[in-house]
């Protein structure tokens, strides 16, 4: 929605930082149009002609969040081994919900002060739904590559991650600290399974055929 025949007089990338800077800390709910606008430099109609009403606000400064402080997901994602996706995305989770001069803690965790049943739950639910059904994915295929073991329950690994990541921003939130927080991936992925052995396909006659594991 745009204001025909009148250019801004604002940046639109940076009064959007501050909408997200305001959702981040208050919540959906807690975070008022007035201090909204307060934050971004703008008055209401200019909000409602550049980014819609407050919901579509909100679902806009949700993908900036994703976007600008959730790299670390694509990062671990990418790993070779199921348990350096897992400890890469639990490190880069606690690294990101304790960054000095942000709010601590998480949006799609502080955001959910909505009103439960309302488009922005329901948004924020779907948002860690999706990012735990890619590492699900992420599982499975390290199933079927024999670098997890067969018995291995790629949906409840997937879900044990976001359940510790979730935990992660709400302590973050409560004033824990960062080293804290490492502690508990450490604590997190001493019981996270490690890579199945190899040996079976190597040759048993070659120093290859010795047993290991990813770490």
């Amino acid at each position: 929605m745009t204001v025909s025949g009148r250019p801004r007089g604002f940046d639109v990338d940076l009064a959007l930082d501050a909408a997200v800077d305001v959702f981040w800390r208050r919540g959906y709910d807690g975070a008022s149009l007035s201090e909204l606008t307060a934050a971004m430099g703008i008055n209401r109609p200019s909000l409602y002609a550049a980014y819609g009403d407050k919901a579509q606000l909100f679902h806009t400064a949700l993908r900036r969040y994703v976007d600008r402080n959730m790299g670390y997901v694509t990062t671990a994602l990418a790993l070779p081994t199921a348990h350096e996706v897992a400890s890469a995305f639990l490190l880069g989770n606690a690294v990101a919900v304790t960054r000095p001069g942000l709010p601590a803690g998480c949006l799609s965790v502080q955001g959910a002060v909505a009103t439960e049943g309302s488009s922005q739950s329901v948004l924020l639910s779907e948002n860690r739904a999706t990012i735990q059904a890619l590492f699900a994915d992420r599982f499975r295929r390290a199933v079927d590559e024999g670098d997890l073991a067969a018995d291995d329950d790629p949906d409840e690994l997937a879900t044990f991650l976001i359940t510790i990541s979730s935990g992660f921003a709400i302590r973050a939130a409560d004033g824990a600290s960062r080293d804290s927080l490492l502690a508990m991936v450490r604590r997190a992925m001493a019981v996270f399974p490690a890579s199945a052995p190899t040996s079976t396909h190597a040759d048993p006659g070659s120093d290859n055929s010795k047993e290991h594991t990813h770490v």
